[in-house]
């Protein structure tokens, strides 16, 4: 690469080769000039006023990609279904959700590509709700131009792992709601597991199709699990009774329906007790007392993907470990955080 600095005097009718960034503090951040701009009389000014004393010439020699060119092949085979990429600026492209959904990040593609040399991929955590527009990934090269072995490593690495970033829509899944327990049933203390299930489902876009209220009765409980299976939910959530006590049987209830339980415990707190199972084609979840009183729970960690249509495995429970810990914040501000992440 050759590089060749004009004055600005002596610049006009010449052609950029390079974005030129203005900073304002507070006010603005982005391209004054973008490449291929051809210098006018009338830009001299306003590139002193932004310190831009020269202009660099870029002439590239064979095997070289300048930035724009290189971002944007890689960007190519980074983009998955459900996003776009905007137009290069100032050596940067940036990715985005081309509708709501669920974001998906295959991280050890995106640690490979991170190890190429120059290469700069910067995502969101994944496994969490994005609305449509928003910004999931920002794509670059270091230096002004690059050999163009580099972009074709990065190519490599997509052609071996497939798209690194997509958004899966949320599936409008029919949910059913059992909940459990002697004094609620009774009506010792008031239920406040329906109106945090109601939310959630309101939130995810899922359709709530009951509510039934049981005392601890493994039959009863059972039973009714396989009603809703029977009206068609997709979802069965179980609340309460999940505990090791002799009189919480609401596991032993979801085991007699002939679920095949994936998990009863997960490495997340609040949610330990919970139960993940699959009834056939139906997801069934027993949710531990923790939903009543906290705010983020193992639920908003594996409903999401559920409504995504994924089927959760023994493993994507076990990898919930690591970030698992609530802190339990004065103010949650849930995703925005480290839970689940």
């Amino acid at each position: 690469m050759a590089i060749r600095q004009v004055r600005v005097e002596d610049a006009v009718g010449m052609v950029l080769g390079h974005d030129m960034s203005k900073i304002v503090p507070g006010e603005y951040r982005g391209p004054a000039f973008k490449k291929g701009h051809v210098i006018r009389q009338e830009d001299i000014c306003h590139l002193k006023d932004i310190g831009k004393e020269h202009i660099f010439l870029i002439e590239l020699t064979e095997g070289q990609v300048h930035e724009n060119d290189a971002i944007s092949r890689m960007a190519r085979g980074i983009a998955g279904e459900g996003v776009y990429c905007t137009e290069p600026a100032e050596g940067k492209i940036n990715v985005k959700a081309s509708r709501a959904g669920l974001l998906k990040v295959n991280r050890e593609a995106a640690f490979a590509i991170n190890m190429v040399e120059h290469a700069v991929l910067s995502t969101l955590h994944g496994n969490q709700i994005v609305d449509a527009d928003t910004p999931v990934a920002g794509i670059k090269v270091v230096p002004l131009v690059v050999d163009e072995s580099m972009v074709a490593e990065v190519e490599q690495i997509c052609n071996r792992f497939g798209p690194i970033l997509s958004v899966k829509p949320l599936l409008k899944l029919k949910i059913g709601v059992i909940i459990t327990g002697n004094e609620v049933y009774y009506g010792r203390i008031q239920d406040k597991f329906a109106p945090v299930f109601q939310k959630k489902a309101a939130d995810f876009g899922g359709e709530l199709i009951g509510t039934t209220y049981l005392p601890d009765d493994k039959e009863k409980i059972t039973a009714a699990i396989l009603h809703y299976k029977e009206l068609g939910a997709d979802i069965i959530i179980a609340s309460g009774g999940m505990s090791v006590d002799p009189d919480d049987v609401t596991p032993d209830a979801i085991r007699a329906t002939g679920a095949q339980v994936i998990s009863y415990g997960t490495p997340v707190l609040p949610g330990a007790m919970f139960m993940l199972a699959y009834l056939d084609e139906v997801t069934v979840m027993g949710m531990p007392a923790c939903g009543m009183y906290a705010k983020t729970t193992v639920l908003d960690l594996i409903f999401p993907r559920v409504l995504a249509g994924e089927r959760i495995t023994k493993a994507d429970i076990a990898s919930l470990g690591y970030g698992g810990l609530c802190k339990v914040c004065t103010s949650c501000t849930f995703p925005h955080c480290p839970f689940g992440k």
